[in-house]
C-alpha cells in the first residue's frame, strides 16, 4: 500500500520537501479552527474513532506505516507535533491532567510499529457489567465489557482506528486515592515498557472512575487468575511438561524486564497472572519497581513493602538495596511453589520472627524426591550469598535445556538417557507409589490441595517495619550440600556451556531483528 499519507510519512523521515508537510499541517490546523466547543468544562478525552483530531495523530503518528523504517532523526516530527499539539489544546488537553495527556502522547509518538504499543485514554462509559473482583494493598481490581477493543492500525481512508475485539473482557486496576500519583505514573511507564517486549499483560490504555475521580489502568482480563490461585485449584492436574514450562517461560519473562535494567520488588504468584497457564504467563504489579538507580537519594528507601516469604533476607536486614539478585531469591521460593503447589510457610505466623529465621537460612524443604537438577536450580536462588545467585539469563538457558530434553522425549523418543529425563521419571514413580498407598474413595488427581493457612500467614503486599535483624547467613550444610549437588552433576554443567552460547546468540539475532 502507498498512500499520498504514507508517501508524505516519508517524507518527514527523509527531511524532504517540507513545503508540502506545511501545507499539510495548515489544513489540519484549519480543521482544528473550524471546530467549536460550546462546552470546554465537560470535554472528554480523544476516542480516537471520528474525533478531528485522529488525523491529525494519523499525519504525524510515524509508526502508524507499519513497512517504514523507524527515524533515526525525529527532530521535524517533535517540532510539528509541538505546534499541532498547541493547535488542538481545546479538545486534546481533554482529561484535565496534564501529566496523564502528555504520558498518553508521549507512549504514542514513541510507539513502533506493534498495537501494544500503543495505549489511549478510554472514557469510562465504554466499559460496562463493571465489578469489583479483587483488592490488593494499593487499590482494587474490576472486571468489565470493553465495548470498542483496542487499537490496531489506522485506517487512512475511513480516517478512523481500526479495532479488534469488540466488547472485549479487560480488567480494570484502580488505584486507591492516597497512592502518590508520581508512583501511578511509574508503575503505568514501566508496564508499558515491559509489555513492548512482551513481558506483561497487555496495557491498553487509562480511564478514570467518575465517582472516585481514581485512575484506572485498563489491563488484559487474565481469565485463569495468579498463579496461587491456579495452583491451589489445578496443583494435582499440572504434569511435568507444564511445569518445566512455566519455570522457563517465567525465567524468560523476568531476563527481560532485567535486560531492561528493572527490578520487580514485589515478585511473588499473587503477581503472576496467565489467559492460559498450559501456555504461558505475564508479570503483573510493577508499583514497586523501579529501574535500576533510581531515587538513590529518596528517604523512604529504607521502607520494606513486599509478601514477607518472597523478599531477599539481604533486603530485609538492610544489608543492601533491592536488587536483581533479590527478585532472583523472589523467584526460587516462586519455583519451589510451582513445584510442590505449596505456599511457602503456610502454617506459621509472617512476623519478625519468621524474618529472623529467614535471615539465620531457613527455607521451604524441597521434597527428596524432587529431581536433583531442579532441587539445585531452587537452592542456587534462595542462596544467602547474593553474588552465588544466578542471573535470569542463566536460568533462562538452564530451565529451557531441561524443557527441551524432556519434551524431546516425549513427542520425539529422543534424549531418553538425558539427566532431567531420568530424574522426572524416577519423580514420577514415586509420586505413583505414594497414590498407590494412599489411595481413598476421591481420585487425588482430581483434587484441589488441601492444606490450612494460619491466620497470620499473609501472601498480600504490605508494609513491613522490622529492625535489628541479623546479617543473613546460610543454615549450616546449606552450602555443603549445594556444592555436592553441583559436583553431582560438574559433566552436565560443562557440557551445557557450548548450548547456551548458541541460545545466546539466537537471543541477540532476535533482539537485533526487532529493532528493525
Amino acid at each position: 500500500m502507498k498512500s499520498h499519507d504514507e508517501e508524505l510519512a516519508l517524507k518527514i523521515y527523509t527531511h524532504e520537501d517540507t513545503s508540502e508537510i506545511a501545507v499539510q499541517i495548515e489544513k489540519v490546523k484549519e480543521l482544528s479552527a473550524n471546530q467549536t466547543t460550546t462546552d470546554t468544562t465537560n470535554t472528554i478525552p480523544l476516542n480516537y474513532k471520528t474525533d478531528p483530531q485522529a488525523i491529525y495523530i494519523s499525519r504525524l503518528q510515524l509508526h502508524n506505516f507499519s513497512d517504514l523504517p523507524k527515524p533515526v532523526n525525529e527532530s521535524i516530527f517533535k517540532k510539528e507535533l509541538e505546534e499541532l499539539t498547541e493547535s488542538f489544546s481545546h479538545i486534546i488537553n481533554i482529561n484535565g491532567n496534564d501529566k496523564i495527556d502528555k504520558f498518553i502522547q508521549d507512549a504514542q509518538l514513541n510507539a513502533a510499529v506493534y498495537n501494544y504499543e500503543v495505549i489511549e485514554w478510554i472514557p469510562y462509559d465504554r466499559f460496562i457489567d463493571v465489578k469489583q473482583i479483587g483488592k490488593g494493598g494499593f487499590g482494587t481490581i474490576h472486571y468489565a465489557w470493553w465495548i470498542d477493543g483496542y487499537i490496531t492500525e489506522w485506517d487512512i481512508e475511513n480516517q478512523q482506528w481500526k479495532r479488534w475485539r469488540e466488547n472485549k473482557e479487560v480488567a480494570l486496576k484502580k488505584f486507591d486515592n492516597f497512592v502518590n500519583f508520581n508512583d501511578v505514573l511509574n508503575e503505568m511507564a514501566i508496564h508499558l515498557k515491559t509489555r513492548t517486549m512482551a513481558a506483561s499483560i497487555g496495557f491498553y490504555g487509562i480511564t478514570q472512575d467518575p465517582e472516585t475521580h481514581s485512575y484506572m489502568m485498563v489491563l488484559g482480563y487474565a481469565k485463569d487468575g495468579n498463579l496461587r490461585e491456579y495452583l491451589k485449584i489445578n496443583f494435582n492436574n499440572i504434569n511435568w511438561k507444564q511445569k518445566l514450562n512455566n519455570l522457563w517461560d517465567l525465567s524468560y519473562r523476568l531476563m527481560v524486564i532485567h535486560e531492561l535494567d528493572i527490578v520487580h520488588q514485589d515478585f511473588h504468584p499473587g503477581n503472576i497472572l496467565s489467559y492460559d497457564f498450559k501456555n504461558n504467563m505475564f508479570i503483573s504489579d510493577f508499583g514497586l519497581s523501579k529501574p535500576i538507580g533510581a531515587n538513590q537519594n529518596n528517604p523512604e528507601k529504607k521502607n520494606i513493602v513486599g509478601v514477607l516469604p518472597y523478599i531477599a533476607p539481604e533486603v530485609l536486614s538492610g544489608d543492601e538495596e533491592y536488587t536483581k539478585a533479590a527478585d532472583v531469591y523472589s523467584f526460587g521460593i516462586i519455583a519451589y511453589e510451582m513445584i510442590t503447589g505449596f505456599p511457602p510457610y503456610p502454617d506459621i505466623p509472617h512476623d519478625e520472627d519468621l524474618a529472623i529465621k529467614i535471615c539465620n537460612g531457613l527455607r521451604p524443604k524441597i521434597p527428596f524426591h524432587t529431581p536433583k537438577l531442579i532441587t539445585r536450580t531452587i537452592m542456587r536462588c534462595w542462596d544467602a550469598r547474593v553474588t552465588h545467585r544466578p542471573t535470569f539469563e542463566e536460568l533462562y538457558d538452564e530451565l529451557r535445556e531441561y524443557w527441551s530434553d524432556y519434551n524431546d522425549c516425549l513427542y520425539k523418543g529422543k534424549n531418553k538417557d538425558s539427566e532431567i529425563v531420568i530424574q522426572i521419571k524416577k519423580a514420577k514413580e514415586f509420586s505413583a507409589n505414594q497414590e498407590s498407598i494412599n489411595t481413598t474413595t476421591t481420585t487425588t488427581t482430581t483434587t484441589p490441595l488441601n492444606y490450612q493457612t494460619h491466620p497470620q500467614a499473609i501472601y498480600t503486599s504490605r508494609l513491613l517495619n522490622f529492625s535489628r535483624l541479623p546479617k543473613p547467613k546460610n543454615e549450616k550444610n546449606f552450602e555443603r550440600e549445594l556444592e555436592e549437588l553441583t559436583e553431582s552433576f560438574s559433566h552436565i554443567i560443562t557440557g551445557k556451556n557450548s548450548i547456551k552460547l548458541v541460545y545466546k546468540l539466537i537471543r541477540i539475532a532476535s533482539n537485533i531483528f526487532n529493532n528493525f
